[in-house]
């Protein structure tokens, strides 16, 4: 049986099915996480928000994504209470895997307008995946990226420039990347944050920048950040490797941040080394973001101690969850949202919900309760013991 030394149980004892058989786990009391007065001021943190579906929608592979923009808006709105900014339209609420460009402007639109109105901050992808897959001349895919960078810039959200499959697939080299960017980089109105996704998020995107070596790829980032500075409010980077990321935002400009993406290492690089720390853009925030917002709210106020124990327990849930195969860390995020009563059932668009087992699911649950994330454990339970009848545990 589970038992977290210190912490009362609910009475609740589930029987969570492994690879191996079964494990008792008893469940323990929520834990009353501090919610800040407003946003963080010692780090800037976005949660990329996932999207709900709507629950009578053919949400079957190939369909058009159709939303519940109720439950969809309202899981923002929680966000921006917690004092976290929201990175919207990004590979977590399924871009690439099943939300298709006309629903993506969409949810820009909805999203920057209740931003709007409550004060939220939001930043929005800016892609180019209106084209059809496979290689296009680079004029095109530089006209795809400003069709979109138009569309976010005049919902009022700040534009993220993501990494394009079509780029990687018809770029020929370096400067085709450079000289794309700067382009890009010079017609924004206000500075945007670039997106670099490793190919572990996203096999499409191997040998971006140019290159394959991750050595050469990050010189031409570089060389790409000091050449428009001015333009750049940071960089988001997500290939798993902190002693990259490190490495990284020691040769960034003055003044450009480091989003951290890295949702494996994420405490330790946020809260820094004494000379140089990483903000964070990441998709496990929105999974936990009772506890990333309590846990930011500690390090505001210089207890760097409670941050970190308030954070290091989610790191084995968010390591389970962005598991390989790494993109379907989606499912994650949406189960976490649908135990914790944020959305009517489990589902996702595309029917993407089934890409994890329910063995992962099960331990999904363990950890998350593990580390005080469930903010109704009974209710979670109730809804656990659904799932796993259903799928005839």
């Amino acid at each position: 049986m589970t038992v977290l030394t210190g912490r009362a149980p609910t009475g609740e004892v589930l029987r969570l099915p492994t690879a191996d058989g079964v494990v008792e786990h008893a469940v323990r009391e929520p834990v009353a996480w501090e919610v800040p007065a407003g946003p963080a001021s010692s780090r800037t943190a976005f949660a990329a928000a996932h999207v709900v579906p709507r629950a009578g929608a053919e949400n079957v592979p190939g369909a058009p994504a159709d939303l519940d923009w109720d439950a969809t808006l309202a899981f923002r709105h929680r966000l921006w209470s917690l004092g976290l900014g929201v990175a919207e339209a990004m590979d977590t609420a399924q871009r690439g895997m099943g939300l298709d460009p006309a629903a993506t402007t969409e949810l820009v639109r909805r999203s920057a307008r209740e931003a709007a109105a409550v004060g939220g901050r939001i930043a929005a992808g800016v892609g180019t995946d209106q084209l059809a897959p496979g290689t296009h001349p680079l004029p095109v895919v530089r006209a795809a990226y400003e069709e979109q960078l138009a569309t976010v810039e005049d919902t009022g959200a700040q534009p993220i420039l993501m990494a394009s499959r079509h780029l990687a697939a018809s770029a020929t080299g370096p400067d085709d990347y450079l000289a794309l960017y700067a382009d890009l980089l010079s017609q924004v109105r206000r500075p945007a944050v670039l997106h670099w996704l490793g190919d572990v998020f996203d096999p499409a995107l191997a040998g971006y920048w140019g290159s394959r070596d991750v050595a050469a790829a990050t010189d031409v980032f570089v060389d790409l950040v000091r050449a428009n500075a001015a333009h750049v409010d940071g960089v988001k980077v997500s290939l798993l490797d902190a002693d990259h990321e490190r490495g990284l935002r020691r040769r960034l400009p003055a003044g450009v941040r480091l989003y951290t993406g890295d949702d494996f290492n994420y405490p330790e690089l946020i809260e820094g080394d004494g000379q140089f720390h990483s903000d964070a853009l990441l998709g496990i925030f929105a999974g936990i973001a009772n506890v990333a917002a309590a846990g930011l709210a500690r390090l505001d106020a210089g207890d760097t101690a409670g941050f970190r124990a308030a954070l290091d327990p989610t790191v084995p849930l968010a390591r389970h969850v962005f598991g390989a195969p790494t993109p379907y860390y989606k499912a994650g995020i949406a189960f976490l949202n649908w135990l914790d009563g944020r959305q009517p059932g489990y589902a996702m668009v595309g029917g993407l919900h089934s890409a994890r087992s329910a063995v992962h699911q099960a331990t999904t649950f363990r950890l998350a309760d593990e580390a005080g994330v469930l903010t109704d454990p009974v209710g979670a339970t109730a809804r656990m013991r659904q799932y796993l009848a259903v799928h005839g545990f």
